[in-house]
């Protein structure tokens, strides 16, 4: 049986959200982001035809369309949409994976011997539009790879269907940065043996490849073929990834406390930011010398920056260590994930802050997480043991 896998992406989502709470702004340059050392969260497509694009610092942004109108943004607002978007689907289809806050795979492999792939998700698309008053563009393929980029071609044009004997002239006449593995470092290396189409790099032997640009080299190889076994990994809201910490003797140590939160904090959002996780739950427990147990938790936006989580945590914290009693155990979860890349949700932060992130994560990834750490929680070593990563049914 021929796979049916379909992607769904909600166009400028958040800028759709921001125009529907406000109609004044429909038909002019958006910009969500936040101050003048921001970056750009997201733009409204008369912002991109004058060459403003995601995560570029709103100062440039602003000389490239200066008449562009900047919203700060509203992670509540859309998070709520996002939430609806996702009731609907998941009522709907058989199994739903949600990537990110604004994009879904779908299999729904078998639906065309009863009623037909392709209209089954145009009338799904259309429900969700009339409910929700959000455009959206889906691509209906034989893998996610090729519905993914699909959904990136129909972008303002029209929702495709790319059978699987259409695959290859689909693909071939791309440029490789369509692939969505290939980076610019990966493409700038491609680029200089002449290597800038998808049906050039589907020609190219494998294996070259792979001495080219490491370990990833057969995936892209695949991809630019039209090949992707990856399975829609059904979404559920209850995943959560969480840490404890039990001291060897009771303390009321509140520095060495909150010193240790921030570490287990710096831990998880690590950790969240390495798996592209999202959350917006945060959970903070305390066990105090006597058993007894308390729990206090915070809805947000979703993240995965530490200051945002640090921030919460020690509030949470705060109001929870009341009685001037010992504590045995603190610990921290995370919930309410979705897929995602933290940079969507700082419009607060610099193009520097952002930086700093990809900076202090690529030494950890590659050294290890001891490798670099905040003074705030240099002190805290974490236990591998006491990290579990939950996937509830």
């Amino acid at each position: 049986m021929k796979r049916a896998i379909v992607h769904l992406d909600m166009n400028t989502f958040f800028v759709s959200c921001e125009r529907l709470t406000n109609s004044q702004l429909e038909g002019i340059p958006l910009i969500i982001g936040g101050g003048d050392r921001g970056v750009v969260a997201s733009c409204s497509y008369e912002a991109r035809h004058f060459g403003v694009r995601s995560a570029m610092p709103i100062n440039m942004a602003l000389k490239l369309c200066p008449q562009a109108k900047v919203l700060k943004g509203d992670m509540e607002l859309y998070s709520k949409f996002s939430h609806t978007i996702t009731e609907i689907i998941q009522e709907k289809a058989p199994v739903v994976e949600k990537a990110s806050i604004d994009e879904f795979y779908l299999d729904i492999t078998g639906m065309d011997k009863f009623y037909g792939c392709y209209k089954w998700t145009d009338e799904l698309a259309k429900k969700i539009t009339n409910e929700t008053g959000l455009p959206l563009t889906f691509a209906l393929s034989v893998n996610k790879t090729v519905s993914k980029i699909g959904t990136g071609e129909g972008k303002q044009k029209q929702n495709l269907e790319i059978p699987e004997h259409l695959v290859k002239p689909f693909l071939n006449p791309l440029s490789i940065q369509k692939i969505p593995m290939v980076g610019n470092v990966t493409f700038q290396t491609l680029s200089r043996i002449g290597i800038r189409t998808i049906q050039t790099l589907s020609e190219m032997p494998a294996e070259v490849l792979q001495q080219m640009i490491g370990k990833n080299g057969l995936e892209i190889w695949k991809k630019a073929n039209g090949i992707d076994n990856t399975p829609v990994e059904p979404y559920t809201e209850r995943k959560s990834i969480a840490t404890e910490h039990t001291f060897a003797q009771d303390t009321i140590d509140i520095v060495k406390l909150k010193t240790i939160l921030i570490g287990m904090v710096e831990k998880l959002a690590f950790q969240l930011r390495k798996e592209q996780w999202l959350t917006s739950t945060v959970v903070v427990k305390i066990r105090y010398a006597n058993f007894d147990t308390e729990t206090k938790q915070s809805k947000i936006a979703y993240t995965s920056a530490d200051h945002i989580l640090n921030k919460v945590v020690l509030e949470l914290f705060e109001k929870l260590f009341q009685r001037r009693m010992r504590l045995r155990l603190i610990g921290i979860r995370f919930s309410g994930l979705v897929r995602g890349t933290y940079q969507i949700n700082l419009f607060e932060d610099t193009e520097e802050m952002l930086a700093l992130y990809a900076a202090m994560d690529k030494m950890k990834n590659r050294y290890g997480f001891d490798a670099v750490m905040r003074c705030a929680g240099a002190s805290f070593k974490p236990n591998n043991k006491a990290e579990i990563l939950k996937r509830n049914p």
